[in-house]
């Protein structure tokens, strides 16, 4: 289910974890409109709770890329995703009595679609990292976002 916390490297900001902890792989996706940043949050689908796309390991896919993937089949975005490992926080599901950690890395959205494998059952919503620090329920994934400064592209 989660991969082993022996093969995550270290992230900006992740303090020790236990070792049964579950780790899963978030996508902080983000926009400029307007000259301004915008990040996408979704909602949870249990307690709809404003949170990052987020899913488990995906044999094959690299950290960024099983983020990316999830962004897609949870808010319907698509873009580029950095392969650095921007942060992390960590969590509880209530399912569990396992700590969770979800590494996030940035996507920069290049297309938003109305149709995607999870509409039904999310909401989704372009903030300010300041509006989207103060809308999610964990202190750490508020501070990363509100920190958050978008990756320069060069063309």
């Amino acid at each position: 289910m989660g991969a082993s916390l022996d093969t995550v490297s270290r992230a900006p900001g992740i303090r020790q974890m236990p070792k049964r902890t579950h780790v899963q792989y978030a996508a902080l996706c983000y926009r400029i409109r307007d000259g301004k940043l915008q990040l996408l949050l979704i909602t949870s689908r249990g307690r709809k709770r404003w949170t990052l796309p987020k899913g488990w390991p995906m044999p094959g896919r690299s950290p960024a890329k099983t983020a990316a993937r999830e962004a897609w089949e949870e808010a319907g975005v698509k873009g580029m995703v950095s392969e650095l490992c921007v942060g992390g926080y960590t969590y509880h599901k209530r399912s569990s009595n396992r700590p969770h950690l979800a590494l996030v890395y940035a996507l920069e959205v290049m297309e938003c679609d109305k149709r995607f494998p999870e509409r039904g059952e999310r909401k989704r919503r372009w903030v300010s990292p300041k509006r989207a620090a103060e809308l999610v329920d964990h202190p750490e994934l508020s501070k990363l976002l509100r920190g958050f400064r978008a990756f320069s592209r060069k063309h």
